[in-house]
Parts: structure tokens; sequence; C-alpha cells
């Protein structure tokens, strides 16, 4: 199972966006853009952009996560979204060495695929591990007669042999990554990967995300979630035809959301 963590986000975001607004619609300067925005003016001016659907204010504010226990497939799947940054755990520098891996929830209800499963893992491990040794001993004959000592030369051919070995691992290897999204580019990634047709693993990781950003910034993630939880289903003929269970299930992660931990 995925794990998000929400390690950073811009402080007071909801204001800050209603602040950018404030300047967009009003005489204000820079300098009073704050003055007099309480929590019900801040929401007023967010309620406001969302009905013009007035989007590019809410780009001012970013949220930073830590996920881990994810595959190489998710991602391949999550650096699609351009407009965030990522920083991934390295197959280069870190030895992947009796690697985690991540089981699809269809593999594990079978134990015939389960077993086969594993063993692929296991096997991608081994082929990893061997070609770890081979190369290592290589790189460091390489760099030893090139004039390194023995010590310098096997740290240095340790890397390397990482950075040819990894071509065995799976798409299930498991890796981590710290991601930032500003709000605008949240909500794409929310409509498109909160979706019931997304692949089970983002769809996930979307679902923790948004439990996490809700009860920070309320109001601009009020509508948040998969096309259809703010409007019709934007699937069309591929739509899932369970729209309301959708919504509902959005409704319940907004509320528990928010409950006194």
């Amino acid at each position: 199972m995925p794990t998000v963590m929400l390690l950073a986000h811009t402080p007071e975001p909801e204001k800050l966006v209603a602040a950018a607004a404030k300047l967009c619609y009003s005489k204000s300067g820079v300098q009073t853009l704050l003055d007099k925005l309480d929590d019900h003016k801040t929401a007023e001016f967010i309620e406001m952009l969302s009905g013009l659907g007035h989007e590019s204010p809410i780009e001012h504010i970013s949220f930073t996560f830590g996920i881990e226990g994810v595959s190489r497939a998710f991602l391949a799947q999550i650096t699609r979204h351009r407009i965030a940054s990522y920083s991934v755990q390295s197959q280069r520098y870190v030895s992947k060495a009796d690697f985690s891996y991540i089981t699809p929830p269809s593999i594990e209800g079978i134990p015939e695929a389960e077993a086969l499963y594993q063993e692929a893992m296991s096997s991608c491990n081994k082929y990893y591990e061997r070609l770890q040794a081979i190369l290592t001993e290589s790189h460091t004959a390489r760099l030893t007669a090139e004039g390194q000592s023995e010590k310098e030369a096997r740290k240095a051919a340790s890397k390397l042999a990482n950075e040819d070995a990894r071509f065995v691992l799976p798409n299930g290897c498991d890796t981590r990554m710290v991601v930032t999204m500003n709000a605008r580019s949240l909500q794409n990634f929310f409509r498109l990967r909160c979706c019931t047709r997304a692949q089970w693993e983002i769809r996930e990781v979307a679902k923790q995300m948004y439990a996490l950003v809700y009860p920070v910034a309320p109001h601009i993630f009020a509508h948040s979630g998969p096309g259809c939880v703010s409007g019709p289903c934007t699937e069309g003929k591929m739509t899932c035809g369970r729209m309301e269970e959708v919504r509902a299930e959005y409704e319940r992660i907004r509320s528990e959301s928010v409950k006194p931990q």
C-alpha cells in the first residue's frame, strides 16, 4: 500500500490566493492586499474565482509530498504530470540488492499468480546481484589500472555497477520520491488520477494526496476529485457508470479528513 505524507505547503494558502484575486479585481496595491482578508472574505474571493473559472491565482500556492511504497511503473505515470517537481531515489547511487517490490492486488488474490510473481521478482534480484558483482570487479580492475587506489576504485566501481545492473530491475521494484505541485496542477492531477478508470496505484496515491490537502485549503479543493464529483462524467462512452458512488466516496473523504485527530 502506498504511503503519502504532506511534508510542507505554502503558509495560509487560501489567504494568499485571495490576495492574488483581490489584486486582479480591485484597486488595492500590494502593500494592502492582505488587509481585511479575514476567513469570510477569503472564502468569498475563492468562491468567486471558482465561479468565474479563474484558475491562475491558485498557482501561487504549492504542496510538497513524500511518497513511498510505490513502483517504478507508478513513477512513469506520475512524471507525465509535467508542471511539478520530482526528487526520486536513484538506482545509480542506491543499490537495489534484495529490493522490495509492489504486488498488484489482482495478483495477491490468486495464489498461483502470486507464487509466480514472487518467483519472477526473486529471479530479477538474483540476476541484478550477479551483474553487480561482475561489473564491480570489472570496473575495479580498470580503475586500479588507471591509477586509483583499491579502496577508491572499488567505491567508484560499485556505483558504476549499479548504473547498468539496474537494467534488469522490474517495473514492480519499489521507489520513493518527493513531489511538489501547485494547486492548479493538483486540480488537474486529481481530475485525471482520482477517476475510477485510472490505474489502481496512482489512483490510491491521488486519493491520499487529496485527503491531505483538503483540510489545509478546503475552499480551494471543495470540488476537487474526478470530473464527475462536480459535474457530468468526462469519460464519455468509457464511463464507469458509478457517479453517485464516486461522489459519495469523495464526500466521505472530505468529512473524514477534517475530523479531530
